[in-house]
């Protein structure tokens, strides 16, 4: 997080934490992105991410004493949204879809272009286990390295690696399933 985001952060949850109803609103601004981002790419349902992010920042208001600083905030948010998601990802048998159009921006950028090679992957990775999916998320979609990966979902850093190695072997089998063996550059 940059010194200056991290400083306005601090700021309004102070603010928040005197009750003052700008301070958590300039705090919904700032993340309201990231936490959605987490719960969509894992969910792969708009309106179920959306309930997660209300969620997560339902939780916040009620434990906003507990939070100390711009960055504990951060981490905090992705934290409870990573694991707001696979609670609900797991009450959630039926995993509906969504028109690509409909799809929010991603939060880290992209350099995959084809949308139809686009779905086929978000439905591959929907076939992953959770954690392995939350993994994969968590690193290409919100852009997070290994170290922050570990810190968010209490586990080694190695065990990151190699569940992320594991799950891109898993994605690459199941792809060159689909489209025979055709190899793709993103692997």
């Amino acid at each position: 997080m940059d010194q200056d985001r991290e400083t306005r952060m601090g700021a309004a949850l102070a603010q928040a934490a005197q009750s003052d109803s700008q301070g958590f609103a300039k705090i919904v601004e700032e993340y309201q992105a990231m936490v959605f981002s987490i719960a969509f790419h894992f969910l792969q349902d708009r309106g179920t991410a959306e309930d997660v992010a209300q969620e997560v920042f339902l939780e916040l208001y009620q434990r906003l004493a507990t939070i100390e600083s711009g960055a504990h905030l951060t981490h905090w948010l992705r934290r409870v949204a990573v694991h707001r998601a696979i609670d609900q990802g797991r009450r959630k048998k039926h995993r509906s879809e969504s028109a690509l159009e409909d799809a929010p921006e991603p939060s880290a950028t992209t350099a995959l272009r084809d949308p139809i090679l686009q779905e086929q992957l978000q439905k591959t990775l929907a076939e992953l286990p959770e954690k392995q999916r939350m993994i994969v998320v968590l690193r290409y979609q919100e852009d997070l390295g290994p170290a922050e990966i570990a810190e968010l979902l209490q586990m080694p850093v190695n065990t990151v690696k190699s569940t992320l190695h594991r799950s891109l072997e898993e994605l690459r089998r199941l792809l060159t399933r689909r489209f025979g063996e055709i190899r793709y550059a993103f692997f």
